[in-house]
Protein backbone atom coordinates (compact mmCIF):
# COMPACT_ATOMS: atom_id res chain seq x y z
CA UNK A 1 0.00 0.00 0.00
CA UNK A 2 1.28 3.48 -0.76
CA UNK A 3 -0.23 6.42 0.59
CA UNK A 4 1.03 10.44 0.22
CA UNK A 5 0.07 13.53 1.18
CA UNK A 6 -1.68 15.58 -1.63
CA UNK A 7 -1.83 19.54 -0.65
CA UNK A 8 -3.15 18.34 2.72
CA UNK A 9 -5.10 16.02 2.22
CA UNK A 10 -4.40 12.08 2.85
CA UNK A 11 -4.51 10.16 -0.41
CA UNK A 12 -4.34 6.19 -1.48
CA UNK A 13 -2.20 5.89 -4.69
CA UNK A 14 -3.63 3.71 -6.96
CA UNK A 15 -1.57 2.72 -10.20
CA UNK A 16 -0.08 6.87 -10.46
CA UNK A 17 -3.73 8.27 -9.58
CA UNK A 18 -4.82 9.55 -6.69
CA UNK A 19 -7.75 8.48 -4.59
CA UNK A 20 -8.84 11.03 -1.71
CA UNK A 21 -9.35 8.69 1.68
CA UNK A 22 -12.03 11.17 3.29
CA UNK A 23 -14.12 10.87 0.35
CA UNK A 24 -13.45 7.66 -0.49
CA UNK A 25 -14.43 6.31 3.52
CA UNK A 26 -17.04 8.43 3.42
CA UNK A 27 -16.04 10.78 6.01
CA UNK A 28 -14.78 7.58 7.85
CA UNK A 29 -11.12 8.43 7.89
CA UNK A 30 -9.73 12.08 8.45
CA UNK A 31 -8.22 14.63 5.71
CA UNK A 32 -5.43 14.91 7.56
CA UNK A 33 -2.28 12.63 6.86
CA UNK A 34 -1.07 12.89 10.30
CA UNK A 35 -4.40 12.11 12.07
CA UNK A 36 -4.47 8.70 10.33
CA UNK A 37 -1.28 6.96 12.39
CA UNK A 38 -3.45 6.28 15.76
CA UNK A 39 -5.96 4.91 13.78
CA UNK A 40 -3.07 2.80 11.35
CA UNK A 41 -4.35 -0.57 11.86
CA UNK A 42 -7.92 0.24 11.23
CA UNK A 43 -6.99 2.21 8.03
CA UNK A 44 -4.71 -0.45 6.81
CA UNK A 45 -7.73 -3.12 6.88
CA UNK A 46 -10.33 -0.51 5.72
CA UNK A 47 -7.82 0.02 2.66
CA UNK A 48 -6.89 -3.63 1.85
CA UNK A 49 -10.51 -4.80 2.49
CA UNK A 50 -12.44 -1.41 0.73
CA UNK A 51 -12.89 -0.84 -2.94
CA UNK A 52 -12.40 2.68 -2.88
CA UNK A 53 -12.67 4.13 -6.23
CA UNK A 54 -11.35 5.50 -9.49
CA UNK A 55 -8.48 7.64 -8.90
CA UNK A 56 -7.43 11.13 -10.17
CA UNK A 57 -4.57 12.43 -11.70
CA UNK A 58 -2.64 14.70 -9.67
CA UNK A 59 0.54 17.20 -9.78
CA UNK A 60 3.32 16.05 -7.84
CA UNK A 61 4.37 19.54 -6.72
CA UNK A 62 1.36 19.05 -4.67
CA UNK A 63 2.74 16.22 -2.52
CA UNK A 64 4.03 17.47 1.29
CA UNK A 65 5.45 15.09 3.70
CA UNK A 66 3.25 11.37 4.76
CA UNK A 67 3.18 12.79 7.99
CA UNK A 68 4.08 16.14 8.44
CA UNK A 69 3.24 17.04 11.59
CA UNK A 70 5.29 14.14 13.80
CA UNK A 71 5.28 14.43 17.83
CA UNK A 72 9.27 13.27 17.86
CA UNK A 73 11.67 13.33 15.03
CA UNK A 74 14.13 11.03 15.91
CA UNK A 75 17.12 10.92 13.52
CA UNK A 76 20.40 8.42 13.83
CA UNK A 77 24.01 9.43 13.14
CA UNK A 78 26.87 7.42 12.63
CA UNK A 79 25.03 4.83 10.87
CA UNK A 80 27.11 3.80 7.89
CA UNK A 81 30.77 2.64 8.90
CA UNK A 82 31.64 4.38 5.35
CA UNK A 83 30.34 7.56 6.61
CA UNK A 84 31.72 7.06 9.65
CA UNK A 85 35.22 6.90 7.75
CA UNK A 86 34.49 9.86 5.62
CA UNK A 87 33.89 12.27 8.92
CA UNK A 88 36.55 10.75 11.36
CA UNK A 89 33.95 10.36 13.78
CA UNK A 90 34.88 6.85 16.49
CA UNK A 91 31.84 4.22 15.57
CA UNK A 92 29.10 3.75 18.05
CA UNK A 93 29.23 -0.27 18.53
CA UNK A 94 26.39 -0.51 21.44
CA UNK A 95 23.94 2.07 21.36
CA UNK A 96 23.14 4.72 18.40
CA UNK A 97 24.22 8.19 17.83
CA UNK A 98 20.48 10.15 18.50
CA UNK A 99 19.78 13.45 17.84
CA UNK A 100 16.71 15.38 16.91
CA UNK A 101 15.07 17.62 14.30
CA UNK A 102 13.16 19.61 15.14
CA UNK A 103 9.40 19.27 13.25
CA UNK A 104 9.36 23.05 11.44
CA UNK A 105 12.10 21.85 9.20
CA UNK A 106 9.54 19.15 7.83
CA UNK A 107 8.25 19.39 4.37
CA UNK A 108 7.36 17.60 0.78
CA UNK A 109 9.33 15.63 -1.56
CA UNK A 110 9.65 19.02 -4.09
CA UNK A 111 10.89 22.37 -2.85
CA UNK A 112 12.65 25.13 -2.86
CA UNK A 113 15.31 25.32 0.44
CA UNK A 114 16.64 29.08 1.18
CA UNK A 115 20.67 28.45 1.86
CA UNK A 116 21.62 29.79 5.59
CA UNK A 117 23.78 32.91 5.14
CA UNK A 118 27.70 31.96 5.72
CA UNK A 119 27.21 28.48 5.88
CA UNK A 120 28.02 25.09 4.98
CA UNK A 121 25.00 23.19 3.41
CA UNK A 122 25.34 19.67 3.13
CA UNK A 123 22.87 16.51 1.90
CA UNK A 124 22.61 13.49 3.46
CA UNK A 125 20.08 10.64 1.58
CA UNK A 126 17.97 8.61 4.29
CA UNK A 127 15.42 6.06 4.93
CA UNK A 128 12.92 7.28 6.91
CA UNK A 129 10.48 4.79 9.22
CA UNK A 130 6.94 6.11 9.68
CA UNK A 131 5.46 4.76 13.73
CA UNK A 132 2.38 3.14 13.49
CA UNK A 133 1.39 2.86 16.99
CA UNK A 134 2.65 3.28 20.42
CA UNK A 135 5.24 1.49 20.57
CA UNK A 136 7.71 0.75 24.52
CA UNK A 137 10.14 -1.42 25.33
CA UNK A 138 9.60 -3.64 21.82
CA UNK A 139 11.65 -6.72 20.94
CA UNK A 140 13.87 -6.90 17.47
CA UNK A 141 11.72 -9.71 16.28
CA UNK A 142 8.65 -7.44 16.71
CA UNK A 143 9.91 -3.94 15.42
CA UNK A 144 8.30 -4.29 12.01
CA UNK A 145 4.91 -5.09 13.08
CA UNK A 146 5.27 -1.25 14.79
CA UNK A 147 5.88 0.31 11.46
CA UNK A 148 3.43 2.39 9.64
CA UNK A 149 5.60 2.42 6.45
CA UNK A 150 9.19 3.99 4.74
CA UNK A 151 9.76 7.11 3.09
CA UNK A 152 12.56 9.34 1.60
CA UNK A 153 14.45 11.67 3.80
CA UNK A 154 16.94 14.41 3.29
CA UNK A 155 18.79 15.14 6.54
CA UNK A 156 20.02 18.74 5.42
CA UNK A 157 22.90 19.70 7.19
CA UNK A 158 24.68 23.26 7.87
CA UNK A 159 28.07 22.23 9.01
CA UNK A 160 29.49 25.83 10.74
CA UNK A 161 27.07 25.50 13.02
CA UNK A 162 26.98 22.16 13.85
CA UNK A 163 30.85 22.01 14.86
CA UNK A 164 31.78 25.25 15.80
CA UNK A 165 31.23 24.45 19.45
CA UNK A 166 33.04 21.74 21.65
CA UNK A 167 29.90 19.59 21.43
CA UNK A 168 28.22 19.56 18.20
CA UNK A 169 25.11 21.43 17.54
CA UNK A 170 23.66 18.80 15.36
CA UNK A 171 19.74 19.06 16.24
CA UNK A 172 19.84 23.16 15.02
CA UNK A 173 22.55 23.13 12.28
CA UNK A 174 20.17 20.23 10.55
CA UNK A 175 16.41 22.00 11.35
CA UNK A 176 16.45 25.10 9.19
CA UNK A 177 13.05 25.71 7.71
CA UNK A 178 12.83 23.13 4.18
CA UNK A 179 15.95 20.77 6.11
CA UNK A 180 14.00 17.94 6.86
CA UNK A 181 11.84 16.95 3.48
CA UNK A 182 10.57 13.43 2.84
CA UNK A 183 8.26 11.75 0.56
CA UNK A 184 7.15 11.62 -1.88
CA UNK A 185 4.92 8.35 -0.28
CA UNK A 186 4.73 6.16 2.45
CA UNK A 187 5.12 2.45 1.34
CA UNK A 188 4.47 -0.27 3.54
CA UNK A 189 6.70 -3.23 4.74
CA UNK A 190 4.83 -5.84 2.66
CA UNK A 191 5.67 -3.63 -0.66
CA UNK A 192 9.10 -4.62 -0.55
CA UNK A 193 10.77 -8.34 -0.91
CA UNK A 194 13.70 -7.25 1.97
CA UNK A 195 12.90 -4.30 3.94
CA UNK A 196 16.39 -4.53 5.44
CA UNK A 197 17.95 -3.97 1.92
CA UNK A 198 17.23 -1.08 0.21
CA UNK A 199 19.45 0.77 -2.02
CA UNK A 200 19.48 4.63 -1.75
CA UNK A 201 21.49 7.31 -3.42
CA UNK A 202 21.28 11.16 -4.24
CA UNK A 203 22.66 13.63 -6.78
CA UNK A 204 23.74 17.44 -6.96
CA UNK A 205 23.02 18.43 -10.31
CA UNK A 206 23.45 15.01 -12.36
CA UNK A 207 26.71 13.95 -10.05
CA UNK A 208 26.04 10.87 -8.17
CA UNK A 209 27.20 11.78 -4.59
CA UNK A 210 25.95 8.80 -2.57
CA UNK A 211 24.74 5.33 -3.28
CA UNK A 212 24.54 2.21 -0.57
CA UNK A 213 22.08 0.06 0.81
CA UNK A 214 20.01 -0.16 4.43
CA UNK A 215 21.93 -3.93 4.65
CA UNK A 216 24.80 -1.88 5.59
CA UNK A 217 23.27 -0.20 8.84
CA UNK A 218 25.11 -0.77 11.66
CA UNK A 219 22.05 -0.37 13.79
CA UNK A 220 18.68 -1.81 11.21
CA UNK A 221 15.50 -0.48 11.34
CA UNK A 222 14.66 -3.75 13.60
CA UNK A 223 17.80 -2.90 16.38
CA UNK A 224 17.03 1.09 16.32
CA UNK A 225 13.24 0.68 17.06
CA UNK A 226 14.37 -2.35 20.02
CA UNK A 227 16.83 0.15 21.45
CA UNK A 228 14.71 3.44 21.19
CA UNK A 229 11.72 1.82 22.79
CA UNK A 230 13.69 0.70 25.39
CA UNK A 231 13.91 4.44 26.73
CA UNK A 232 11.08 6.33 25.16
CA UNK A 233 7.73 5.42 24.02
CA UNK A 234 7.47 5.86 19.98
CA UNK A 235 4.28 7.09 18.81
CA UNK A 236 1.98 6.89 15.73
CA UNK A 237 3.45 8.94 13.38
CA UNK A 238 6.69 9.91 14.56
CA UNK A 239 9.81 9.79 12.26
CA UNK A 240 12.72 8.05 12.56
CA UNK A 241 15.76 9.10 10.10
CA UNK A 242 18.21 6.26 10.15
CA UNK A 243 21.15 7.66 9.05
CA UNK A 244 23.43 7.92 5.68
CA UNK A 245 25.75 6.34 3.66
CA UNK A 246 29.37 7.80 2.82
CA UNK A 247 29.66 10.76 0.12
CA UNK A 248 28.50 13.89 1.70
CA UNK A 249 29.98 17.22 0.87
CA UNK A 250 32.00 17.15 4.64
CA UNK A 251 33.96 14.10 4.06
CA UNK A 252 35.51 15.51 0.78
CA UNK A 253 39.23 17.09 -0.27
CA UNK A 254 38.19 19.72 -0.91
CA UNK A 255 34.91 19.71 1.25
CA UNK A 256 32.11 20.32 -1.64
CA UNK A 257 29.07 22.43 -0.09
CA UNK A 258 25.61 23.15 -1.66
CA UNK A 259 25.06 26.32 -4.21
CA UNK A 260 22.60 28.52 -4.92
CA UNK A 261 20.93 27.23 -7.84
CA UNK A 262 21.93 23.29 -7.14
CA UNK A 263 19.37 20.46 -7.65
CA UNK A 264 19.43 17.80 -5.44
CA UNK A 265 17.72 14.67 -5.91
CA UNK A 266 17.81 12.02 -3.04
CA UNK A 267 15.91 8.53 -3.76
CA UNK A 268 15.22 5.29 -2.29
CA UNK A 269 14.24 1.80 -3.88
CA UNK A 270 11.25 1.21 -4.56
CA UNK A 271 9.73 4.43 -3.22
CA UNK A 272 10.65 7.23 -4.80
CA UNK A 273 12.91 10.67 -4.85
CA UNK A 274 12.79 13.84 -3.64
CA UNK A 275 13.86 16.67 -5.76
CA UNK A 276 15.45 20.08 -3.91
CA UNK A 277 16.42 23.63 -5.58
CA UNK A 278 18.63 25.77 -3.29
CA UNK A 279 17.95 29.51 -3.17
CA UNK A 280 19.97 32.01 -1.98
Amino acid sequence: MRVANLAGRLILLDGGLAVDVETASGGRFPADPQQIYPRWAEFRHWAVQASPGPGSPFSREELGAPAPAPRQLIAIGLNYRDHISETGFATPEHTPSVFTKFVTSVTGPMTEVRLPKDGHTDWEVELVVVVADRAFQIREADAWSHVAGLTVGQDISERVIQLENPSPQFSLAKSYPGFSPMGPCLVTPDEFEDPDDLRLGCTVNGDRVQFGSTRQLIFSVPVLIAKLSAVMPLLPGDLIYTGTPAGVGLGRTPPRWLRRGDELISWVEGIGELRQRFVG
